[in-house]
């Protein structure tokens, strides 16, 4: 069978020989490829670039898989997992396995939870090549039963069925894990992501190593994960305010779990209208989290995002202790480092409040950022104290 050959605009080959993506208007001319399969990507003088799942649906219709003039089938797949975890030093009990773009997958996700593994796939071709993947997965890491947990939004985009579930074998319906002291419920299709937000972990335990003797508030606190970490460490007390029942429960299950729930409260509220309201009240913390939901999906919502951030770390800024840290994070890509701060520059100006920057807060190593795809870094915070 003859290979399908994607044939790129003049000018467009040198961002697509570091950056994966492919939009249609990068393209010239795509032959018999088919949906969710694999096409060779050429320049347009017909040389080669490499080679990448097309999909004539989104915008965004071809990621570039390899560079390599190499066969783009379950082996190179295989050599793609093995590689990404090697780089976290093999394989571990509570980790990011696959990060996508970042470990040469684009479009699939990989998370381990003691003894499950749940994945997500976000593109028809990576969905398409799902039991190679779990084939391989669990080549690297033993026999494990598999939770799928694709995104419907993702999906829906790229025109296929999200699945959801265990895929050959049932698996326990929720498995506790542990990071340091704390233990943590994971429950398997419930909730946001793949069960837990795995990308925090490293800064839930420098929140902790600080929260002694403190009065916390964990503002859209999810599953109270940082709080039981701060109570944990020795906090006095901790609000979570949080407005999703099933997020809700999943705190009250974690308080419980970890022995602090009579020193915690759970506020069962919009974070913006909470804050506002504590404002208002006087109320003061010693220690704030601030990790909302990206507000930017999209460049087209960057300015209301910008103003999001500004109004939530005001109000959590006027609300700090003397010597009271604030722990405020974004997971909008489109929001930059830089662009981030200086959103808190401004708050903290019309808050009146001095700030010293104790630490740059980013994503652990097993979710790698790669130079020439600013995508794959989106996690960025800053632990600031009032002086």
């Amino acid at each position: 069978m003859r290979e399908a050959v994607l044939r790129l605009k003049k000018g467009r080959e040198a961002r697509a020989r570091v950056h994966p993506w492919i939009f249609k208007g990068d393209v010239a001319d795509v032959g018999s490829a088919e949906p969710g399969g694999a096409v060779r990507l050429v320049d347009s003088r017909g040389h080669f670039v490499g080679r990448g799942l097309y999909n004539p649906r989104p915008v965004l219709c071809c990621r570039i898989v390899t560079w390599r003039d190499e066969p783009l089938d379950a082996r190179l797949l295989g050599r793609r997992i093995e590689a990404a975890i090697a780089l976290r030093g093999g394989p571990t009990a509570l980790a990011r396995l696959v990060w996508s773009e970042a470990d040469g997958l684009p479009g699939f996700v990989a998370d381990r939870y003691g003894p499950v593994l749940v994945l997500q796939c976000s593109t028809l071709g990576i969905s398409l090549r799902r039991a190679d993947l779990v084939h391989a997965l669990r080549a690297a890491v033993g026999p494990l039963p598999v939770f799928s947990a694709d995104d419907a939004t993702p999906a829906r985009l790229e025109g296929f069925e999200p699945v959801r579930g265990w895929l050959d074998e049932p698996g326990p319906a929720s498995v506790v894990v542990e990071e340091g002291a704390v233990r943590l419920m994971v429950t398997f299709g419930a909730g946001h992501k793949t069960g837990l937000y795995l990308d925090q972990r490293e800064n839930r335990a420098r929140v902790a190593a600080l929260a002694a003797g403190r009065d916390v508030l964990d503002a859209f606190s999810y599953t109270a994960a940082f709080a039981c970490h701060a109570l944990v460490g020795g906090a006095r007390r901790a609000v979570c305010i949080e407005s999703s029942p099933e997020a809700i429960a999943g705190a009250r299950e974690n308080l419980a779990l970890n022995g602090v729930a009579d020193r915690a409260e759970i506020v069962a509220a919009n974070a913006f209208d909470e804050l506002r309201r504590l404002d208002r009240s006087a109320a003061r913390f010693g220690l704030v989290v601030l990790d909302p939901p990206p507000f930017a999906p999209g460049r087209h919502t960057l300015a209301a995002a910008a103003r999001g951030y500004k109004e939530i770390n005001l109000r959590a800024m006027r609300l700090l202790t003397p010597g009271g840290l604030l722990a405020t994070f974004s997971c909008s890509h489109h929001v930059t480092p830089t662009l981030f701060e200086e959103i808190c520059l401004e708050a903290a100006t019309d808050a009146g409040t001095r700030l010293r920057v104790r630490a740059r807060l980013g994503q652990p190593d097993d979710h790698p950022a790669l130079l020439t795809v600013p995508e794959t870094s989106y996690l960025n915070g800053l632990l600031l104290e009032a002086i």
